[in-house]
């Protein structure tokens, strides 16, 4: 059974603040039951919204009638053609694919992934640090390879993938979308950002979730982004507001409903998809700019072990290798901190008018996350209630940085936090619900001993 956290159509309306923080424990030694603590804030405190949710959304709807030059004529042309050439994939359901488009495929990606690699190493030089943790992480790598193999088997040859439609112009503006097999209703959506901070993102590390909640009946959206040194925080929060754009605008004709979009990031991801909203809700706030989707498109954000306060991990991630200067080239330099930590930026009295219009966060993490520390989202939950918004974070106890994302699913069985993710969005539909109780477990993809170790010498 799911864990009894609260659905998102329970979160109170923008006149009241949700305080909710559960932790999750191990009671005794059977993993089946946890412990869960509550506590909860004044409903006084909350801040009512200061502008209606969709005000500025809804005055951008005669946006084209006003782009009058040919160059920006000539730019909206190519994303509708880019557009129309993606949803033109909707109709491709054979199974049988060319087997050198798969092959060049492949191939264009792993040379764009190693050319940015070298290029990295260029900025990071050779060093004791870096040494050990890419031999821990050949090792990790080895480990998890039998599951990796089918997760790759899934990714390459499966019809209920969509592999890298073109959201933008900019490199890497691209996405896979993961299907469900029934094509019965509309489905909820789950955007979601990838991992990797900040330097080695990419779409396809999103395909064990894709694979699991599309076995649930969710569609779920892979968006990819520039990375660092190809692009730096501003780009990857430009790219993933254009990624979740399309998503919004575009997923009616795969099947999706529009009214349940989700909005997911995962480590650095989690970070870019914060930033991402905040910055829209901003926008939206302010009146001033016009916008191609609105954060009150957004049904809920979650945040899987994610980091939204720079200043309190700028040293902690020096220490861990991902050095100050390389950190902070990343991040646009020491002035840009403040721009670029959610937990921060809420509390401007400039941005709080933003926070009313935010959908529900919700974050997860684990309790034993040496990359990221927990305390990352637990503070972030506190913030957002704090100046009004509806926030809440849910601890795993002994979970590392990449069980809950990693080891965890191929575990196979009963996931705590994939049945709370998926209680979650099926909120309210009972026949969702009802299907998800007689859901047969999930198989194991790697042995018990191989997961174990992986878990001792993940350098994450």
């Amino acid at each position: 059974m799911p864990s009894p956290i609260l659905p998102i159509s329970n979160f109170p309306s923008s006149t009241t603040s949700a305080a909710t923080t559960v932790v999750k424990a191990k009671v005794d030694a059977d993993p089946s039951k946890t412990l869960l603590i509550s506590s909860h804030l004044d409903p006084e405190k909350a801040i009512k919204p200061l502008l209606p949710r969709a005000s500025s959304y809804n005055s951008t709807t005669n946006v084209n009638n006003s782009i009058i030059s040919f160059s920006n004529n000539h730019q909206q042309r190519s994303r509708r053609i880019s557009s129309d050439s993606s949803l033109a994939l909707l109709s491709d359901q054979s199974p049988r694919r060319s087997i050198s488009r798969e092959v060049g495929h492949a191939a264009s990606e792993t040379f764009l992934l190693s050319r940015l690699c070298v290029k990295l190493l260029s900025y990071l030089g050779v060093g004791y640090r870096w040494i050990t943790r890419f031999l821990a992480l050949g090792c990790y790598a080895l480990l998890l390879m039998p599951g990796f193999i089918q997760v790759a088997y899934y990714y390459f040859f499966s019809r209920q993938v969509r592999r890298s439609i073109i959201y933008g112009e900019k490199p890497r503006n691209r996405l896979d979308l993961y299907l469900p097999e029934s094509s019965h209703g509309t489905k909820p959506v789950v955007a979601f950002i990838t991992g990797g901070a900040w330097i080695i993102g990419y779409k396809a590390w999103g395909s064990l979730l894709g694979q699991q909640l599309s076995e649930r009946d969710i569609i779920v959206a892979c968006i990819d982004y520039r990375n660092f040194p190809q692009g730096t925080i501003s780009d990857m929060v430009e790219d993933a507001s254009q990624g979740i754009s399309f998503v919004c605008n575009n997923i009616a004709e795969y099947g999706g409903d529009p009214n349940r979009i989700y909005l997911m990031g995962q480590s650095a991801g989690a970070h870019i998809a914060a930033c991402t909203l905040i910055n829209q809700a901003i926008k939206e706030a302010g009146e001033g700019d016009s916008t191609s989707w609105s954060v009150s498109q957004i049904k809920a954000y979650f945040g899987l072990s994610g980091g939204y306060n720079l200043f309190n991990l700028i040293d902690h991630f020096h220490n861990r290798g991902l050095y100050r200067s390389i950190f902070l080239s990343i991040m646009e330099g020491e002035d840009s901190l403040h721009q670029f930590s959610p937990d921060v930026l809420v509390q401007d009295s400039n941005v709080k008018p933003a926070v009313s219009l935010l959908p529900p966060v919700i974050l997860f993490h684990g309790t034993a996350d040496f990359s990221i520390p927990a305390d990352a989202s637990t503070s972030f939950a506190d913030t957002l209630r704090r100046v009004g918004g509806k926030a809440e974070s849910i601890l795993y106890d002994g979970k590392t940085h990449t069980d809950l994302f990693l080891q965890d699913p191929m575990r196979g069985g009963r996931d705590e936090m994939f049945e709370d993710v998926v209680a979650i969005i099926h909120g309210g539909d009972e026949e969702a619900l009802a299907k998800d109780a007689v859901a047969p477990p999930r198989r194991r993809l790697v042995p018990e001993f191989m997961l174990k170790l992986a878990h001792n010498v993940s350098p994450f």
